[in-house]
């Protein structure tokens, strides 16, 4: 099965991230999965459209935005003009969803919405079709470095289910704790885009840890 690899920036070395970057896109990585908290949706604050551009001006590689933030409408224009690829809204946040994620599409980017680990997968049924990545939080979202919480793996499988029934070819994309211990579960459940923060940069080799996390994700 075909699994892409998203490292998390959120877990990196802000004083030198380009380098950073540069380590896991030299390591075969898909995309980077770039975290944005605005400290209301989330209690935490990380970073702006400024960073995902110059991120864009460092790396060929998709930039996966996930918005953990309030009024998200207010804010997607501006990270689509600055090279976001994916753009991902909460559906906790995004009061009307359809017409955001039509929105992102109209700007160019892949919509993505993301559910909290409360949030049933049910709560997306309507919109299935509507969006190219389903984003699982298998963490209660705004700090790296979590521990994962196991019954994911079958939120993962229900949320395949429920796109098989909406005839969609949505990716299915898991956030928070993947690391090589559930990686396989994850993928044989249904996932296709594994985003990976402190398994990746905080282990002191960024590369290494990008290339052990797809042999065990493409094993499964």
């Amino acid at each position: 099965m075909s699994v892409r690899i998203a490292p998390s920036i959120l877990s990196a070395d802000f004083a030198r991230l380009a380098e950073e970057v540069a380590k896991v896109e030299a390591a075969g990585a898909d995309q980077i999965h770039v975290d944005v908290m605005d400290g209301h949706f989330v209690p935490n604050i990380t970073i702006g459209p400024p960073v995902v551009a110059a991120l864009r001006r460092v790396t060929k590689l998709p930039l996966d935005v996930h918005l953990m933030i309030s009024e998200p409408d207010r804010y997607i224009e501006a990270f689509a003009k600055n090279g976001a690829s994916i753009i991902s809204v909460h559906a906790e946040a995004a009061i009307h969803l359809h017409r955001t994620l039509t929105r992102i599409r109209e700007l160019g980017a892949k919509a993505g919405v993301a559910i909290n680990p409360s949030t049933p997968v049910e709560h997306i049924r309507d919109i299935a079709g509507e969006a190219d990545v389903v984003l699982v939080m298998s963490v209660n979202p705004g700090f790296g470095g979590q521990v994962f919480i196991p019954r994911s793996v079958n939120k993962v499988a229900s949320t395949k289910a429920l796109l098989a029934a909406a005839k969609s070819q949505a990716d299915i994309e898991v956030d928070g704790g993947v690391d090589l211990t559930n990686a396989a579960a994850l993928v044989q459940a249904g996932a296709t885009m594994l985003v990976a923060g402190a398994s990746i940069y905080g282990t002191g080799d960024p590369g290494a840890a990008t290339k052990a996390l797809r042999r065990v994700a493409t094993g499964a």
